[in-house]
């Protein structure tokens, strides 16, 4: 059974941090996509980080992202995170964690890809001005 239990949300002023974690069971988190996406209602669902678990572990980022967020994978714990940084009110959203099992580096730019098929819960980051 595939689980994904994201943690770490929660509400910070503009300008502050938090660092998001995604436990994956084992078989969706080897040599798999995982990455980050999140939603305010009424809005489209948005891409924001991906990592490739594999060798090479590459990542991606969404451009509104660049430069303050960072994803990171710990191996031993099959988890993924995201440190989140500089935050602004424009990031508050349910940020939810994603995996797919389809393979491949090429599927885990959550901007582009429509391959992920594993959902967390959500987890709610709220940025207040």
């Amino acid at each position: 059974q595939v689980q994904l239990v994201e943690s770490g949300g929660g509400s910070v002023q503009t300008g502050g941090s938090l660092r998001l974690s995604c436990a994956a069971s084992e078989y969706i988190y080897s040599s798999n996509c995982m990455g980050w996406f999140r939603q305010v209602p009424g809005k489209k669902r948005e891409g924001v980080a991906g990592i490739y678990t594999g060798a090479g572990s590459s990542t991606y980022y969404a451009d509104s992202v660049k430069g303050r967020f960072t994803i990171s994978q710990d191996n031993a714990k099959n988890t993924v995170y995201l440190q989140m940084n500089s935050l602004k009110p424009e990031d508050t959203a349910m940020y939810y964690c994603a995996a797919t099992d389809y393979g491949g580096s090429w599927n885990c730019n959550p901007v582009s890809s429509d391959a992920y098929n594993y959902w967390g819960q959500g987890t709610q980051v709220t940025v207040s001005s």
